[in-house]
């Protein structure tokens, strides 16, 4: 998927582990929701997001884990 073909439609939340962030995002592209976990380097993964209860207590699960091994809150922007 290039930037372009791409609107965010939401930013989820943004983790940071010393210089390092994560970004975990839900984009539209044509009339489809992706969920997207991304660094300043690389896309880590990206699914089909459908805003369900269940995608997105998936979303904060992952936030949480992070969280617990270490990674922190990052301000926005």
């Amino acid at each position: 998927m290039h930037a372009a073909d791409r609107e965010r439609v939401a930013l989820l939340w943004q983790l940071a582990w010393n210089e390092d962030r994560l970004w975990c995002s839900v984009y539209r592209q044509q009339d489809q929701l992706h969920l997207t976990v991304e660094s300043t380097m690389a896309v880590i993964v990206e699914e089909p997001f459908d805003l369900e209860p269940r995608a997105v207590a998936r979303a904060h699960a992952l936030r949480e884990a992070l969280k617990r091994r270490g990674w922190k809150e990052a301000a926005a922007g």
